[in-house]
């Protein structure tokens, strides 16, 4: 069972190299509800802790602790993280469904 899960991590770290699937991927899970520090954490954990402590010039220490679920991250502190891998967070526009009208 472990050798799955490895597998389909380096599946997955190969796909997050390219940005369109890494965008993609992190919209499809927050979508789903899963918190942006789950995300992350789990790009750090495909990359590396200490591959991502560098790129992002924070402390391993202090990574680990920003994507701990119990704490909260500044935007700027999430930015950083994102960053290396050429995305920040942003907001964007709800498509509004038509409404429906009586006849």
């Amino acid at each position: 069972m472990a050798r799955r899960t490895r597998d389909w991590n380096k599946g997955l770290a190969n796909d997050l190299k390219d940005t369109d699937f890494m965008r993609a991927f992190i919209n499809a899970s927050l979508d789903e509800g899963v918190s942006i520090q789950q995300v992350l954490r789990k790009l750090v954990d495909v990359v590396g802790l200490k591959e991502t402590s560098k790129k992002t010039k924070i402390p391993s220490p202090n990574l680990v602790r920003a994507l701990n679920p119990k704490h909260n991250p500044t935007l700027d502190t999430l930015n950083r993280i994102l960053r290396p891998f050429g995305l920040k967070l942003s907001v964007t526009m709800i498509e509004k469904k038509p409404s429906r009208s009586a006849a």
